[in-house]
């Protein structure tokens, strides 16, 4: 008998169903009503529903709420700093069933190898990743990379069966003016889903991005921002991240008759951060504390993310869609109980199941050894460009200072929180190093370092001792990437980073624990920003706006164009 058959049979209830849920209550997420019923699942397919039928295997649900597992529509997995074998491990009990990821921190780092790692993997997870091909890679010709992806390069990707489309298009620049390149990536992917990036654009330029075909779009900071781009046809996709936290200022905007069109996200989010608040049913939550109701807050964890998405089969528990529910004990606190993801119950002996597979991108942090020379600024101006870090946002401010050159250098100045911050290429491609000034950390002696540094992925350091940078920077080349904290010409906490100097070898467990010792360390030197490593990462984005640092100098975002 065929699949289809069996469906069929099994929704009709001549034929026992492969699993039933019992006793529970489903969330309807078209009209906002509890329908009651047993849930008959025919291998990964919901079949029937608001019935009683008979399992072959029965799991009994009684006081829970079901509701469709949750999509994270715009993610990094990379930024997770472990495998995607551990995202899945990790995020998966959280109820997110469906991810849809860019991965293209690995592929600026090791190129299409990158995102042929992540097409695999995904084809070996619990959890349904969505690999996106990656569109800008480099994301500017302001930096340098460890690859370039031109449309030539995504064409042998195209057609996988986790493929939606074309990932966020981050040079806004470049589609506005029709650079050759991006016009040949557009045209290769017009008539499939493209996924936007264009902070703070609007107007007319933000019809003529949209006019090329992109349709959903996550860096609205704003309510007025993310109005003007719903007004304008696109799903705005609400982010809350380790960094970029967009939540509350969007929550007023989430309403039943916004929430078909609206969208949850998380982009970069820990595992300190997954431990200690949750994922996507943190948001969930929180948009429920927040006024938001319940009918709003989880169409746009799922049945709205299905739609944007055009994921026709997942969304609802209804039949014929994926079986991805989510059981909960409690409705506005998204107290989860249980998880089923493909009609698989999600527990330790589903995920030893698994196939792994070796990790990929070795060995790839090749930076020039650096001395405490090396980081100090010569000029002939005092008057200077500073990065002003904007806690909770990656859009940073445009500043300008005064600093003194004495002995033609000019030095951090710790009592106006003028700290010395270095892009250095590690890619072994030119050695590259800039350095300049950023304001926000409130470090008070010593150094951090990362290999974590958005998109390009170079070693990006600040710090309040010039020693202490260099044996920073160095460190990053002894461990293959990750993150590092020096104090007085001594390591204080470190967390290797060894596939692509992005993703540990260890599970999330111990990322978890290494990001805390890293965030004490951190704070013992004075840190006051609540994530400062992937903070760090930020500053080196040359499409976000304002001030952004890369390899090749200080960028202005507005003006597109690095500053001599």
């Amino acid at each position: 008998m065929s699949i289809l058959a069996q469906r069929i049979d099994q929704g009709r209830g001549t034929a026992q169903a492969d699993l039933v849920l019992k006793g529970g209550q489903i969330f309807d997420l078209m009209m906002g009503q509890m329908l009651s019923g047993d849930v008959a699942i025919c291998g990964d397919r919901i079949v029937g529903i608001c019935a009683e039928y008979d399992g072959v295997e029965v799991l009994d649900v009684s006081g829970k709420i079901l509701v469709p597992g949750f999509i994270d529509t715009h993610l990094h997995i990379e930024s997770s700093l472990v495998t995607p074998f551990e995202f899945d491990r990790c995020v998966l009990p959280y109820g997110v069933t469906t991810a849809i990821c860019d991965p293209h921190e690995i592929a600026n780092v090791i190129g299409p190898d990158g995102i042929r790692y992540f097409q695999e993997a995904s084809t070996r997870t619990l959890m349904d990743i969505k690999v996106q091909l990656s569109s800008c890679v480099p994301s500017t010709d302001m930096e340098t990379a460890g690859a370039t992806i031109l449309a030539e390069d995504l064409k042998p990707l195209m057609g996988h069966p986790s493929g939606i489309g074309l990932a966020e298009f981050m040079n806004f620049p470049g589609v506005l003016f029709q650079d050759p390149e991006v016009m040949k990536k557009l045209t290769l992917f017009e008539d499939q889903h493209i996924d936007g990036h264009c902070p703070l654009l609007s107007g007319k330029d933000l019809n003529g991005y949209i006019a090329a075909g992109i349709r959903t779009e996550h860096e609205a900071t704003t309510a007025e921002e993310a109005l003007e781009k719903l007004q304008k046809g696109m799903r705005v996709l609400i982010r809350e991240g380790s960094v970029s936290k967009d939540l509350h200022a969007l929550a007023p905007i989430l309403n039943d008759v916004t929430s078909p069109y609206l969208c949850l996200c998380t982009d970069d989010r820990n595992p300190l951060d997954i431990a200690e608040q949750g994922h996507l049913d943190y948001m969930i939550r929180t948009l429920i504390s927040l006024g938001v109701s319940p009918l709003a807050a989880y169409r746009a964890a799922s049945l709205s993310a299905a739609e944007a998405f055009d994921l026709k089969d997942r969304g609802q528990i209804s039949p014929g869609k994926r079986a991805d529910i989510v059981i909960l004990n409690d409705l506005d606190s998204c107290d989860i109980a249980d998880v089923i993801c493909g009609g698989v119950l999600v527990n330790d002996a589903a995920f030893a199941t698994r196939a792994l597979m070796p990790p990929v991108g070795r060995h790839s942090v090749n930076a020039p050894t650096v001395q405490a020379q090396h980081f100090r600024t010569a000029g002939n101006r005092e008057d200077t460009d500073v990065i002003g870090i904007l806690e909770g946002k990656i859009i940073t401010e445009h500043l300008n200072e005064t600093i003194a050159i004495v002995d033609g250098d000019k030095r951090p100045d710790l009592s106006r929180d003028l700290i010395k911050i270095a892009v250095i290429e590690r890619h072994g491609k030119n050695g590259n190093m800039a350095t300049g000034f950023v304001r926000g950390f409130n470090l008070k002696r010593g150094a951090i370092a990362s290999t974590v540094c958005h998109d390009h992925h170079n070693i990006a350091v600040v710090g309040a001792d010039y020693d202490d940078m260099a044996l920073a920077a160095n460190r990053l080349g002894d461990i293959e990437g990750g993150f590092v904290v020096v104090e007085g010409g001594k390591v204080l906490a470190e967390l290797p980073l060894p596939v692509a100097g992005l993703m540990s070898l260890e599970s999330y467990e111990v990322v978890h624990d290494q990001l805390v010792d890293l965030r004490k360390a951190a704070r013992d030197l004075g840190v006051t920003l609540e994530e400062p490593f992937l903070q760090l990462a930020f500053l080196a984005l040359p499409v976000i706006p304002n001030l952004k640092i890369t390899d090749r100098g200080l960028v202005d975002v507005n003006k597109f164009e690095i500053i001599s």
